[in-house]
């Protein structure tokens, strides 16, 4: 098969904006389940019902999506916490927190499915934004704004996140809450108010990785299933509780997608990027930055 040059150029840099845009739809989970053992499989469901905030914004008042993902950050982080504060008193509390618990987000993400689909119906919903048509041309490099502006969206959130986990005193003890919860509540620190704030700041990321997400593409209510399986890769791949590994290994997962659904159809690039996975934990079974 002859490659061409500049198509592999565009399906890299294609893949690296896809990349991009898997980290922000991953940070979230990088922090509740690589940071605090708690797999949140609903996460998904938080975007999508961050997409469709993003639409009514859009739609009524004319927000930008990423000005309307904003926005609603604290709304989010204030579900994030309500929802933990069940999840701890009704499982964590009482040492319930693997099959149970897990019953618990999928139940979550049943409710959130169904309550949008009651709401919004199936029909996908999309939004208006001046960059979500035009493209930059780099020479023979296609740049679609829908793309970059995602991408460059989740590597700020990203930077800022890095910033406040390693220089904040909250943030240091998120890291620390992953590694010793015991250490942490001899220095007087209660572990469990600690999952709290990080449990929640994972729920508000959701609410941004949604309004990238229906920049990329229109959204109905279970498009949030596609990602369940992505996410979780990204997170082990890039080694637990680490989120410049989460962002290598979403950069490298959607290069290996976009160069197999450029060259061999895209229905080959899952089962490519997954193969990619076990090939990557294989040699590395802790995870690109795992210890």
């Amino acid at each position: 098969m002859e490659v061409s040059l500049d198509l592999l150029l565009n399906a890299v840099v294609s893949g690296v904006l896809l990349g991009g845009f898997y980290a922000a739809v991953s940070v979230g989970m990088a922090i509740s389940f690589g940071m605090l053992d708690i797999g949140n499989i609903a996460h998904p469901a938080f975007i999508i019902l961050g997409s469709f905030t993003a639409y009514i914004l859009n739609e009524r008042c004319g927000v930008d999506p990423i000005v309307a993902g904003i926005i609603v950050l604290p709304f989010f982080f204030l579900l994030g916490a309500g929802i933990y504060q069940v999840y701890h008193l009704a499982f964590e509390r009482r040492g319930e927190t693997a099959f149970i618990g897990l019953a618990f987000f999928f139940g979550i993400l049943f409710i959130a499915e169904v309550g949008l689909i009651l709401v919004f119906g199936v029909d996908y919903r999309f939004v208006d934004a001046p960059y979500i048509g035009p493209s930059l041309h780099l020479g023979f490099v296609d740049l679609p704004l829908r793309m970059l502006v995602p991408c460059l969206v989740s590597l700020v959130l990203i930077g800022l996140l890095q910033l406040f986990i390693s220089r904040t005193f909250i943030g240091r003890a998120i890291h620390a809450v992953s590694q010793d919860a015991g250490a942490l509540q001899l220095m007087g620190v209660r572990p469990s108010r600690v999952k709290l704030y990080a449990f929640s700041l994972s729920i508000a990321t959701a609410a941004l990785a949604g309004s990238c997400l229906i920049i990329i593409q229109p959204v109905e209510p279970s498009l949030g299933r596609d990602y369940i399986g992505r996410v979780f890769a990204v997170v082990v791949m890039g080694g637990m509780g680490s989120l410049s590994g989460m962002l290598i290994a979403a950069m490298a997962l959607g290069i290996v997608e976009s160069i197999t659904a450029t060259f061999y159809g895209p229905s080959w690039s899952p089962a490519v990027a997954f193969g990619f996975l076990l090939l990557t934990l294989a040699f590395r079974p802790a995870g690109i930055m795992g210890r």
